[in-house]
């Protein structure tokens, strides 16, 4: 049995070779126009300063003009490169659109920007659940749509990029983040299905799955979370947006379809692949071969999981009601 497993591991590997879609790519980075939106700071400006690193020409999309000139201070101190800032709401599409046109034509564009409010469905105000879909979602299909055009009218017809931010919440859903992650989902599906429609234009998709990372969101939304998700979510460390950000540059060059940011966020791109496109033979092997545990793995991880929400539930004190007669 284990002579047979021997022989029929090179066959895989060699199949996996020929069949994997798209085929691999390397996407340069040097002299090119990277467009960042959400890029004034955390994840976004320390994608920004990466990309710069390696001498690209930088634009910057986000609402506050302070925050972006700041942003461009702080690249143009540390590198020679061109920054541009374009002040937009990406709720706004005609304001987006024009930002993209004064850019100019776009070889990687990243599609940082992102809000979330993390709180029990039940209790969480539509109000606030529009707002991450409009934001999100919405947002993305408008910048997208926006630069779409130029893309695929590039002069460089080198090959392009289109990174979308998404999140571990993208890959699995956890108590308190359920209008998130749909947010986040919805991002896996618009990456699938728009990079078969524009890979004849050689245009790469991406999608970037961070887990909780240390950015002025974060710190505001760890203000208002639920016990039960600050409990969960301690059980996977934070990174730093620095990290990220070189990860994300990276995945980017290399045409990754899915970039997991660590250790366990690689053991959750395999266990949620699906019917991804993988470029990587090697990628997709260990994908076929580990499925199986990292499958077990994740069902260990919900039992803890839901363990965790009956403890909390079990003592948690009901709501004092008192009447009150005028």
């Amino acid at each position: 049995m284990v002579l047979f497993g021997l022989l029929l591991l090179p066959i895989l590997l060699l199949l996996l070779y020929f069949i994997v879609r798209p085929r691999p790519i390397n996407i340069p980075i040097k002299n090119r126009h990277v467009f960042i939106t959400g890029g004034s700071m955390g994840i976004g400006l320390a994608i920004a300063k990466q990309a710069a690193s390696e001498g690209a020409r930088i634009s910057l999309l986000a609402r506050s003009v302070d925050q972006l000139q700041k942003a461009k201070e702080s690249i143009c101190q540390a590198y020679e490169v061109e920054v541009s800032i374009f002040s937009a709401d990406v709720r706004d599409y005609d304001a987006v659109e024009r930002a993209i046109n004064e850019a100019g034509s776009i070889n990687v564009l990243v599609v940082n920007h992102g809000v979330y409010y993390l709180e029990e469905f039940e209790t969480q105000g539509l109000d606030v659940m529009k707002t991450m879909i409009d934001v999100n979602l919405m947002g993305s299909f408008n910048v997208i749509k926006a630069a779409l055009p130029l893309m695929k009218d590039r002069k460089d017809k080198g090959p392009a990029s289109i990174a979308l931010m998404s999140s571990m919440a993208g890959q699995v859903g956890t108590y308190g983040f359920a209008a998130y992650s749909a947010t986040k989902f919805g991002l896996r599906g618009l990456a699938e299905a728009l990079q078969q429609e524009v890979l004849e234009n050689n245009i790469h998709l991406s999608l970037i799955f961070p887990p909780v990372t240390e950015t002025p969101g974060f710190e505001q939304a760890r203000k208002t979370m639920p016990e039960i998700t600050k409990i969960i979510s301690s059980t996977s460390t934070e990174m730093k947006a620095e990290e990220v950000g070189k990860i994300t540059i990276q995945g980017i060059k290399s045409g990754s379809f899915i970039i997991p940011c660590k250790l366990d966020g690689r053991a959750l791109a395999i266990a949620t692949a699906g019917l991804s496109p993988q470029r990587c033979f090697i990628m997709a092997s260990l994908e076929v071969i580990f499925v199986g545990l990292f499958r077990f793995v994740a069902l260990f991880l919900q039992w803890n999981w839901y363990g965790i929400i009956k403890k909390k539930r079990k003592f948690k004190k009901k709501p004092v009601t008192t009447s009150l007669i005028h």
